[in-house]
């Protein structure tokens, strides 16, 4: 008795469906994902101006130790503020979310971690969340749905023009 090895068929539509599927995946959860954090960090930046007063943050800052907090509370205010908003539109990404989980990392260090991990008891919790998914997009990018993109195309095609 002899055993017949039948080929096995693979189609080009089907192996590269799921990739593409993966691929439109992925670019609505890191569209998604840059939105809230972009939301995120821009709101926590217009409450240290509004809610806090930057004079506020900057006494909040000296209490909780953070070293320089006359100047450190006003450049994280805005770096929050003004990176947040850069978050959301996908624009500068990859250097705005490198600053923030820098940002996010100083502040677990120096005010969160003695707290422990859960943010009710003013643990890492939240700093450490931020800190990651910045640092998603520092290594990432922002995605297919950016302005980072539309740029990055532009600039394609005017070099092959």
């Amino acid at each position: 008795m002899s055993t017949t090895q039948v080929p096995q068929r693979t189609s080009p539509v089907r192996s590269s469906a799921p990739a593409a599927a993966d691929s439109f995946a992925a670019s609505i959860g890191l569209t998604v994902l840059r939105v809230v954090l972009g939301v995120t960090f821009l709101l926590h930046g217009w409450q240290k101006f509004t809610e806090w007063t930057l004079a506020g943050t900057q006494a909040a800052f000296a209490q909780m130790g953070v070293p320089a907090a006359e100047l450190a509370a006003p450049v994280v205010a805005v770096l929050e503020l003004v990176g947040g908003l850069m978050l959301l539109l996908g624009l500068g990404t990859r250097v705005v979310a490198a600053l923030l989980a820098l940002v996010m990392l100083g502040a677990l260090v120096l005010v969160h971690l003695p707290a422990g991990f859960f943010v009710a008891d003013g643990g890492i919790e939240l700093v450490l969340l931020l800190a990651a998914a910045s640092a998603l997009f520092a290594l990432a990018g922002a995605g297919r749905w950016s302005l980072d993109h539309v740029v990055a195309a532009k600039r394609r095609a005017a070099a092959r023009a």
